[in-house]
């Protein structure tokens, strides 16, 4: 059962810059890469990614939806670990320039120079179904409705 609220574990994910995606090209191999939340952690569920459409992740979303999340908190005081989260979830792709906007970081800027007008830029939303964490002391799992 979990302790921890989804407010609460976003706070821990405003920590967080980077996870690890994953896809699942074949529907039974992992394919993982880092991918950058981009300090976009008013966590309700989902999460934002921005990327270029010619890549193989985006291939493999178009595939098969079913994408995975980890992200890793730094330790804590006292030698506390950090907070591991994962999260399995279903990713949509996204082609719309005012969501681009709701999205946008100036730290983008160093992958994708000409912003949201960058030929070829998709947005990533991964929308969580379950969460799982552990941080050392307790874990637990959140539901998410569907």
């Amino acid at each position: 059962m979990s302790t921890k609220t989804l407010k609460e574990l976003s706070k821990q994910l405003q920590k967080i810059d980077f996870c690890m995606l994953n896809t699942f090209p074949n529907g039974d191999s992992l394919s993982s890469r880092p991918m950058s939340n981009n300090g976009d952690v008013e966590y309700d569920g989902d999460s934002y990614f921005f990327s270029y459409a010619d890549t193989q992740k985006i291939r493999h979303i178009e595939h098969s939806s079913h994408v995975g999340l980890t992200f890793t908190g730094p330790p804590g005081l006292l030698g506390k670990p950090g907070i591991f989260i994962a999260v399995d979830g279903n990713a949509i792709l996204i082609n719309d320039k005012s969501q681009f906007e709701a999205h946008w970081v100036s730290d983008l800027d160093r992958w994708f120079p000409e912003g949201i007008d960058t030929p070829g830029i998709l947005l990533i939303k991964v929308s969580a179904i379950e969460i799982e964490y552990w941080d050392g002391e307790e874990n637990g799992r959140i539901s998410l409705p569907k």
